[in-house]
């Protein structure tokens, strides 16, 4: 199989054993024959768990499993499996969950397999590839935030995921845990990580809303379903999917928004198509949101702190997988950077107290 514009060959040490896979694709209906020939290219755009496209027999499916040498918490793929499958029922731009194995002597790694959905996939390298215009960028975010909205707006005890996750107490757990979490994968003495992770404990809401939140929603976790831009097919990475405040939700969206008048060094160290013209500022998506949700943004800069402090954990967790050896992919080599930009912006939003505009 050629390699397409989101794809990329295996990454050595992360093959997966096509005997057994072919054996399970069999099992379960998908293919016919065993000696139909398998091939697996990686998708390039995640940094977390592993996605991998399959084409056999003239059909392509999305496998999901695992980081090699992944730490214990997270990477749950029954659990993910679960959400889309019982999403579907409730919420069309879902992929169509297909097949899960918790059994390990498969492929190393529980994993499942979801159908492949067709349509424009908007990373960094995409957009400027194709030169998106500004008023296309209006729609695109536009369609993007609405669809954020709608997703807060699933019933989720309807779908089947009353037990999803733990609402009460939200956003106090996510503050421990992911300072828990930092302090573990610590690689580089970063000032402002222990100023905002003590600025948040004490500057956490009380009382927020339950809904259900994806945890990871931005425009490369989205497939428009063409480039009118009007239209969203499919939802993508649900790994980190929970019942929670979507504010919590919005702050993470927003700590990946880098924009066109922020500094060089963000637009680099955060890369995202939403640095080019067109696109809303976050105070401006903040203003949308609460429009189309009817929500109050109440303590926007905790909801941003906290969003880049979040990206600084998984950021800096990733860059101690590689820093230990555990995944050779180059580039993970300058995550810690990473890392230390978004505790130093957190900081820079909590000391002047805005969310734009902070160097």
């Amino acid at each position: 199989m050629s390699t397409n514009k989101h794809t990329k060959p295996v990454q050595k040490g992360e093959e997966l054993e096509e005997t057994n896979l072919k054996n399970f694709l069999l099992q379960h209906g998908l293919i016919k024959d065993l000696q139909s020939e398998l091939e697996i290219v990686q998708f390039s755009n995640g940094f977390s768990n592993l996605t991998y496209l399959l084409n056999i027999e003239g059909k392509e499916y999305v496998l999901r499993r695992p980081p090699f040498a992944a730490p214990k918490r997270g990477h749950d793929m029954g659990r993910e499996y679960k959400v889309i499958h019982n999403l579907k029922t409730v919420f069309e731009k879902t992929p169509k969950a297909i097949a899960f194995s918790d059994n390990k002597d498969i492929l190393g790694a529980p994993f499942y397999i979801m159908s492949k959905v067709a349509g424009e996939i908007l990373t960094a390298k995409e957009a400027g590839k194709r030169n998106v215009t500004p008023n296309e960028f209006k729609t695109i975010s536009n369609t993007w935030l609405a669809t954020f909205v709608a997703f807060h707006n699933i019933d989720y005890k309807e779908a089947g995921l009353k037990d999803l996750g733990r609402p009460e107490g939200y956003v106090e757990r996510q503050v421990t845990n992911w300072g828990k979490q930092y302090l573990a994968a610590a690689t580089d003495d970063v000032p402002s990580s222990e100023k905002v992770m003590q600025w948040m404990q004490e500057n956490q809401p009380k009382q927020y809303d339950h809904t259900i939140i994806h945890n990871d929603f931005k425009y490369d976790n989205v497939v428009f379903k063409d480039d009118s831009w009007e239209e969203i097919s499919a939802i993508l990475d649900w790994e980190m999917c929970t019942l929670g405040d979507p504010l919590m939700d919005l702050g993470t969206s927003l700590g990946y928004w880098t924009t066109h008048s922020d500094p060089e060094f963000m637009k680099q160290g955060l890369q995202s198509p939403t640095v080019m013209l067109g696109n809303p500022s976050r105070s401006e998506i903040v203003q949308q949101y609460a429009l189309k949700s009817g929500r109050n943004i109440d303590n926007l800069i905790f909801y941003y702190a906290y969003g880049l402090f979040k990206i600084a954990v998984i950021a800096q967790q990733i860059f101690y997988r590689y820093k230990h050896g555990h995944t050779n992919d180059p580039k993970f080599a300058y995550l810690n950077k990473a890392s230390e930009l978004c505790c130093n912006t957190a900081w820079q939003a909590i000391q002047k107290k805005k969310i734009d505009n902070l160097f």
